[in-house]
C-alpha cells in the first residue's frame, strides 16, 4: 500500500492503492472501493467518497466520548496512561450524538444490502450509539459482551472494574435476511458448542502492542487481534470487503489481511495510518485451506429419505428405531413412515412419537446393522458424498 499525505492546507488526501508486494502503485477505480487502502482524512469525508452499497462487514471503534474529570492515578500516586487524546474528546452530549449520526449514516449508505456492522463501545458512549442505530433504520442482532481476562483495576476504589465492553452487531436494515454468519464454524470451534454473546478475551498486551521507539503505546486503546479474528470469521468470508472508520493502529487490516478478506481503514491521524501500515505489510497471509469454511447443512444438497430407499441403503418393510428402542416405525416404499395409525414423514412420525411440535428424523431415527444403530442421518452424508463425486 503507498499512501499520499493530506497537504497543511487540510485538502483530503490524494490516495495511491497498491497491493501489499504488487510493486504497482495505481488510484481505485472509478465507481468500485479501494481495496486494501488506508485512505488518511476525516472518516465522513472520506465515506462520502466511497461508492454505495460496496462493503461487505463495518467494524467501528469510534470515540468512547470518556468525560475523563482529571487525571487518574494509581494508590502509589503514579499516573494511569489513560486516554485523553482530542479526538475523544466532545464539548456536549449532543455534539457527540451529532457525530455518531454523521457517521453512522454515512456508514450504512456504502454497505451493501446484506451487510453487517460491528459497534463497539463502553458504557460511556454504547448505549446513545444503539439508540441512534436504531433510529437511522439498522437492525441490531447481538449485543456482544467482550469480558476481558485481564482489565484495568478501579484504583480509586468507588465503583466495579469496568471488566467488559460492549459490542452491537447489526445489520443495515430489518429487510436483510441473506446476511453472512457462520454458524457451523463458530461451533465447531467451540467444542460442537453455539458460540455466545459473552466473549473472554485478553485485552491487547505484550509484543501484539505497537510502541513508538520511546517505548510508548503507538495508539492508546489498540484492539486484540483475537478480537476482531473472532468478528471475521463470524461475519465475512474470503474475499469480502471489510470497512473500519476509525483505523487506528491497523487491528482490523492487520487480521484481515491474514484471513484473506480485503480491507479500507480510515485514519484521519497520520502517526497512526503510518504504523498501521508498517503493521500490515508484515502479515503473512494463512495458507488458504486453514481459513476455508467447511460446507455447511444449509449448503449441501438437499436429500430426500426416499433417495436412501432408492440407493438401497434401507428396505421397504425394515423399521426405524429411536436411540432408546422405545419407538419403532414401518418404513413404506415412498419414503414414509408408519406408527400405529399415523402415517408421514421422518420428521412428523419422529415428532409424533415423542409428543413434540418438531423433530429432525435424520438425527432422531436409526436402523439396525449388525446388531448395532446405525443413524439415518450417516445415510444421507454418503449420499451426498456420491453427489459430489457424480459432479466433478
Amino acid at each position: 500500500m503507498h499512501i499520499s499525505r493530506a497537504g497543511a492546507s487540510g485538502q483530503p488526501a490524494q490516495i495511491q492503492v497498491s497491493r501489499t508486494g504488487s510493486g504497482l502503485a495505481r488510484r481505485p477505480v472509478i465507481g468500485a472501493a479501494p481495496r486494501d487502502a488506508i485512505i488518511v482524512g476525516d472518516c465522513i469525508e472520506e465515506l462520502e467518497k466511497l461508492p454505495p452499497a460496496s462493503v461487505d462487514l463495518v467494524f467501528a471503534d469510534p470515540p468512547y466520548n470518556l468525560q475523563l474529570e482529571g487525571a487518574l492515578s494509581r494508590p502509589d500516586q503514579s499516573l494511569v496512561d489513560a486516554v485523553d487524546d482530542d479526538w475523544d474528546k466532545f464539548a456536549s452530549f449532543a455534539d457527540y450524538d451529532s457525530f455518531t449520526r454523521r457517521w453512522l449514516g454515512a456508514v450504512r449508505r456504502v454497505m451493501k444490502p446484506d451487510a453487517t456492522i460491528f459497534v463497539i463501545g463502553s458504557y460511556h458512549n454504547i448505549f446513545r450509539v444503539g439508540a441512534i442505530m436504531q433510529d437511522l433504520g439498522f437492525w441490531i442482532l447481538n449485543d456482544i459482551v467482550w469480558r476481558k481476562a485481564n482489565p484495568m483495576p478501579n484504583f480509586r476504589g468507588r465503583r466495579f472494574t469496568n471488566a467488559h465492553e460492549t459490542m452491537i452487531w447489526a445489520a443495515r436494515g430489518a429487510e436483510a435476511k441473506s446476511y453472512t454468519f457462520n454458524y457451523e464454524a463458530l461451533k465447531a470451534g467451540n467444542e460442537d458448542c453455539q458460540a455466545r454473546s459473552d466473549w473472554f478475551l485478553p485485552i491487547c498486551t505484550g509484543a501484539e502492542r505497537l510502541k513508538d521507539a520511546a517505548g510508548r503505546k503507538t495508539h492508546p486503546t489498540q484492539k486484540p487481534e483475537a478480537l476482531l479474528a473472532r468478528v471475521l470469521l463470524a461475519a465475512s468470508n474470503a474475499g469480502d470487503l471489510v470497512l473500519d472508520p476509525f483505523f487506528g493502529s491497523g487491528t482490523t487490516g492487520a487480521v484481515a489481511r491474514r484471513l484473506h478478506r480485503s480491507f479500507i481503514g480510515l485514519e484521519r491521524d497520520e502517526t497512526y495510518a503510518d504504523a498501521a501500515r508498517a503493521r500490515i505489510d508484515a502479515v503473512e497471509p494463512l495458507p488458504a485451506d486453514a481459513i476455508a469454511l467447511a460446507p455447511t447443512r444449509r449448503s449441501e444438497p438437499r436429500v430426500a429419505f426416499s433417495s436412501v430407499i432408492e440407493a438401497g441403503l434401507i428396505r421397504p418393510g425394515e423399521h426405524l428405531i429411536d436411540s432408546r428402542r422405545r419407538h419403532a416405525a414401518l418404513v413404506r416404499a415412498d419414503g414414509a413412515l408408519t406408527l400405529g395409525p399415523a402415517i408421514g414423514s421422518i420428521h412428523k412420525i419422529g415428532a409424533l412419537a415423542q409428543g413434540l411440535p418438531a423433530c429432525n428424523g435424520w438425527t432422531y431415527w436409526h436402523v439396525e446393522r449388525a446388531g448395532s444403530l446405525m443413524l439415518i442421518d450417516d445415510m444421507r452424508t454418503n449420499i451426498r458424498a456420491m453427489m459430489r463425486e457424480a459432479a466433478e
